[in-house]
């Protein structure tokens, strides 16, 4: 299908952003959602000089009414919605009793309820106009563990479980043209690492490999033309999982030794605690790829 209207969350960076131009490079039309509105209204610019058709709609998806409003922006647009894309999300590192319980609930929030309030909206219009399709972006974490990361991990698990019950629920309804996908990235070179809230007592390390972002924009926009059930996008993703569901006492071991040297060891430079963009949006982090490859 061409000429298609794809909503994407979390459309100021990372992914979302990488999603947005890969989509506006195929001409379809774009509907762009983060809390930062002014690189929105760049990224528009930037879709509509590759001659796309977008919208910009300034969103917290951790609040239903601006999920909502969102999806009666894109319809009364365009008309329709035939990709959604659920990327938002967000993280907080470090002991589980010492980051703030409120920022517990807001990653819950944004990364859990936030897609499930996408998916809601999508869900609904596709019903209504006969077809779409589903992509809500989770996590390797959605499938295994490490210490440290624990509302991240219980939000991501809890993403792999909705888009798993509501295939269910569509094959048991027989509904057809309706497709939800999950992704499961590993560790990519992203500004999450930019954006995380940290109470680990340490400089955020990102874990290694770690993959290029391109990898999953294009898997996203692969998804959106050919629907799975699900994608693991990074070898060594694959590899966690099978090893969790094959020896999950030696997988879960092996991960939390791996995550204490990355993260906790004295060798790892002190940092101050901070709650990163986990409630409020930051300046630090624009791009698809945050470098740190290059840099290391």
């Amino acid at each position: 299908m061409t000429n298609r209207v794809v909503v994407i969350t979390g459309a100021s960076s990372g992914f979302g952003k990488g999603a947005a131009l890969a989509f506006a490079s195929q001409r379809d039309s774009v509907v762009l959602a983060a809390r930062r509105g002014v690189l929105l209204d760049d990224l528009v610019q930037q879709c509509e000089r590759a001659g796309a058709s977008a919208l910009a709609v300034p969103t917290d998806v951790s609040s239903r009414e601006e999920v909502e409003r969102l999806a009666k922006a894109a319809i009364d647009q365009f008309g329709r919605i035939d990709v959604w894309v659920n990327d938002a999300g967000v993280g907080a590192i470090g002991p589980f009793e010492r980051v703030p319980l409120e920022l517990h609930e807001q990653v819950i929030r944004t990364d859990l309820f936030g897609t499930l309030y996408g998916s809601y909206c999508a869900y609904q219009q596709f019903l209504k106009q006969g077809g779409g399709v589903l992509i809500n972006i989770a996590s390797e974490l959605g499938k295994h563990t490490v210490p440290y990361y624990t509302s991240y991990a219980a939000a991501k698990h809890g993403v792999v479980g909705l888009g798993d019950a509501l295939r269910q629920e569509i094959d048991q309804q027989k509904i057809d043209n309706v497709h939800v996908c999950t992704v499961m990235p590993t560790a990519h070179d992203t500004p999450f690492f930019d954006h995380v809230a940290n109470f680990s007592g340490h400089e955020v390390q990102a874990p290694k490999p770690l993959h290029d972002p391109q990898d999953v924009v294009e898997t996203i926009v692969r998804l959106a033309a050919n629907p799975k059930d699900s994608d693991i996008v990074g070898g060594d993703g694959h590899v966690k999982i099978l090893m969790k569901n094959l020896m999950p006492g030696i997988a879960e071991k092996m991960a939390g030794k791996m995550m204490e040297k990355t993260q906790m060891d004295d060798d790892v430079p002190p940092a101050q605690d901070t709650a990163g963009a986990v409630r409020e949006p930051t300046r630090e982090g624009t791009e698809i790829d945050a470098g740190r490859r290059q840099s290391s």
